[in-house]
């Protein structure tokens, strides 16, 4: 994981981000000790959420309310 101290986030800060954006996760330092870190966010829920859109445009979904029990008819 990179350090990077407050005096260059401010002279870097739109290259910091991008580097954040590609899924680097930054320490941030003021005077040598670490005070912060910078990760890039948590999209596992978006993920999931499109990767469900995805499968819901080939599903077919049929009866999901009746019994296991039954003997199921086959063609």
């Amino acid at each position: 994981m990179q350090t990077v101290a407050v005096s260059e986030l401010r002279a870097n800060m739109m290259k910091i981000i991008k580097k954040i954006e590609r899924g680097a996760s930054i320490e941030i330092s003021s005077r040598g000790k670490v005070v912060a870190k910078l990760v890039p966010p948590d999209r596992s829920r978006e993920s999931a959420r499109n990767k469900l859109a995805e499968i819901g445009k080939n599903a077919v979904i049929h009866d999901v309310v009746s019994p296991v029990d039954v003997e199921w008819k086959t063609t």
